[in-house]
């Protein structure tokens, strides 16, 4: 019977709040967000331009088949 008091006692020591545990985790991403290697400001606008640039060219190319598509389908159907 002593062993098993002694059991359930190191079974409740081994229970951890869930303040402790999301504790844990932002210091593990704290631990992690320093081992990043962070763009700079110029790689950061040369990156943002490139995706920019390349939503436009897509809009214009899915505008320009939209509109293509369109007109063949008024030709259909008048």
């Amino acid at each position: 019977m002593d062993k098993q008091t002694q059991d359930t006692g190191s079974l409740k020591a081994r229970i951890i709040s869930p303040f402790e545990k999301f504790g844990a985790f932002l210091q593990e991403v704290k631990v992690e967000l320093i081992k990043c290697s962070w763009p700079t400001r110029k790689e950061l606008f040369g990156s943002s331009m490139v995706v920019i640039i390349s939503v436009l060219i897509l809009a214009v190319i899915v505008s320009f088949f939209d509109f293509v598509v369109l007109g063949a389908l008024k030709l259909i159907i008048h």
